[in-house]
């Protein structure tokens, strides 16, 4: 990610927009002090897009409707002297 000083992204300000486009994040600086990261459009929706919740993740499982052959244990608890 390349820093910009503030009067630099604001003298070429077309530059940076281009830069964050097409290079990815760009951070601006004041007195040294990263204080903003300008990112594309496309980044932003990704970075900002509802996450699933669980149920809908496996809802959307590919193993969805799969048969579970789940076979139990039957054998009795063991004794455990206390």
């Amino acid at each position: 990610m390349k820093t910009w000083q503030l009067q630099e992204a604001k003298a070429k300000l077309s530059e940076v927009v281009k830069a964050a486009y097409h290079a990815g994040p760009q951070s601006i600086s004041v007195h040294g002090k990263q204080i903003v990261v300008l990112l594309s459009k496309e980044t932003y929706d990704e970075l900002t897009k509802p996450k699933q919740t669980f149920v809908e993740f496996m809802q959307n499982s590919p193993l969805k409707g799969m048969e579970l052959n789940i076979k139990r244990d039957k054998s009795l608890t063991r004794d455990i002297d206390l």
